[in-house]
């Protein structure tokens, strides 16, 4: 409604929702006094002809016995007499005119004595001259009247006519008069109604929060569109588990289909959360696990949004390995730089000697290291490695590959799983050291039972305590906002369909992975 309204420049377009009620409002009360008054006019008109019709046919039977008419009519000759005697009669009565005519319809009395002797108009004599008394509405020599005609008679015999006749101007002053009263309740009606449409309009602004309908409108369709692109199944949910609202991905993902059911009815595993906020909470549904975010709304209800943990974890994945990258770029740089700074160091005072037995030094390590990771033949695997040497070097920690160690590039296709599976527990195994000295060892084989990965530390180790939860997410020793590393790793191994455990071997921590062989593709 409103973008024609500004199409068209209607100057409503430009007002609130209050005075779009009044105008309204009083549009509405103007064409419905407009009709009224017409059915009003055409009442009052009437009964204003019926009333003067009335008046016109007594004032007609009056006049028609008086004895001096009778003589008049049955001569069939103006008198002036007469003439005299009959407006006499009219200007008490208040008429605008009195005619007597003869038999043959001639004029024997008439306020203009010009007209005397002349054929009375109007067509309707017929029916006085026949015996009969008449109320009618035709238009004489002095306008359209209203006339009142009765017939004169002699004894029984008809010998003329009396023609009262009232103006049309006195009965359109008759309804003028009429509708003047209507007038003050015309507008006490408009106030009352201009009053209520005001408060009206203040309640319902307040009810929907100061919005105009435009801006509420523009919401609405942001608001589709923002569901709309939105990645997550988003579902509103009623005081009383009904689904108000639902994203495509929602109305998929449950088999809505447009309809908006019970949330227990198509989910019952989530309709048994309780209302508070909780974030990745995993919900079976059908064959896929989700993981639900729950927020309560203020009137009841909550609103619920869900997405499947296969494609969390993938992202998760996506974001281990970038930070993997750059934790990789900005140990080996800062390494580097410290190396390169000893170098300068050194040349600039001479020592070309210590120089390059410093240089040399660092290419056997760089040249072990990659020895020891030559059958790991998976890159992606052996670049986060190095990169994790790079790191404990700058966390003064000794971090070494066992020299069996193997991956066959079979495993490329899973390099991304490997990349945080190895990642989180090489990352957890630095954080376990808390920055004290220590030693974390890799090693990763295969066997005809599949690969199997250990990553050992020298740390404090996990409590007993602890240990039965140590994968679930959100447990950490760490504080707020860890604990989801570990829960990662038992996530892709789970999806891989492997096992995790933790265990001391010595005074050392273990984290072994076991992964099935992997199927010919």
């Amino acid at each position: 409604m409103a973008a024609p309204l500004r199409r068209w420049g209607w100057p409503l377009a430009r007002l609130g929702i209050g005075g779009r009620l009044v105008a309204l409002h009083i549009l509405i009360l103007c064409v419905l006094t407009a009709l009224l008054t017409g059915i009003e006019v055409h009442h009052l008109s009437g009964q204003a002809r019926s009333q003067l019709g009335e008046r016109a046919l007594t004032a007609s039977r009056l006049v028609a016995r008086f004895p001096a008419v009778i003589a008049a009519a049955q001569r069939g000759q103006p008198d002036p007499a007469l003439n005299t005697l009959v407006n006499e009669l009219r200007r008490q009565i208040g008429a605008d005119y009195i005619v007597v005519g003869e038999r043959r319809g001639l004029r024997l009395a008439h306020p203009n004595p010009e007209q005397l002797g002349k054929p009375m108009e109007g067509g309707d004599n017929a029916g006085p001259l026949s015996g009969q008394e008449i109320i009618s509405v035709a238009r004489g020599s002095l306008g359209l009247a209203v006339r009142g005609k009765v017939p004169v008679r002699a004894g029984r015999e008809v010998v003329g006519v009396v023609s009262t006749g009232f103006l049309m101007p006195q009965v359109r002053t008759l309804t003028r008069q009429a509708l003047a009263a209507l007038v003050p309740w015309f507008v006490l009606a408009l106030a009352l109604g201009s009053l209520g449409a005001v408060l009206i309009a203040r309640q319902l602004r307040r009810e929907i929060l100061g919005l105009e309908p435009e801006q509420i409108a523009s919401l609405v369709q942001e608001h589709q569109a923002v569901l709309s692109a939105l990645g997550e199944g988003v579902l509103a949910l009623g005081a009383s588990g009904e689904i108000t609202l639902a994203s495509a991905q929602a109305d998929a993902a449950l088999g809505l289909s447009g309809q908006r059911p019970l949330l227990s009815q198509v989910w019952p595993a989530a309709a048994r959360l309780p209302a508070a906020r909780r974030h990745n909470h995993e919900v079976p549904l059908g064959d896929f696990s989700m993981l639900v975010n729950t927020e309560p709304l203020p009137g009841g209800g909550q609103v619920l949004t869900f997405r499947e943990r296969g494609a969390a974890l993938r992202l998760a994945e996506e974001l281990t390995q970038v930070k993997s990258l750059v934790e990789v770029l900005r140990a080996q740089g800062h390494e580097y730089a410290n190396h390169l700074h000893v170098i300068s160091g050194l040349l600039h005072l001479g020592h070309f000697g210590e120089a390059r037995r410093l240089l040399s030094e660092q290419i056997e390590a760089d040249a072990d290291f990659r020895e020891l990771t030559r059958e790991l033949q998976v890159p992606r695997v052996a670049a986060l490695l190095f990169g994790q040497r790079g790191r404990a070097q700058e966390l003064g920690v000794s971090f070494s590959v066992e020299p069996q160690s193997a991956l066959s590039p079979r495993w490329e296709r899973h390099a991304g799983a490997l990349v945080t599976i190895l990642g989180n527990l090489i990352q957890n195994a630095f954080e376990a050291l808390s920055g004290q000295a220590g030693e974390v060892v890799l090693s990763i084989g295969e066997d005809p039972d599949g690969l199997q990965i250990e990553v050992q530390d020298s740390g404090p180790g996990v409590t007993a305590a602890m240990q039965p939860s140590v994968f679930g997410r959100g447990v950490s020793s760490k504080g707020e906002g860890r604990g989801h590393g570990l829960a990662n790793v038992r996530a892709r191994v789970e999806d891989l369909g492997g096992a995790v455990r933790v265990f001391r071997r010595g005074s050392t921590t273990v984290f072994q992975v076991s992964l099935p062989p992997l199927e010919t593709p």
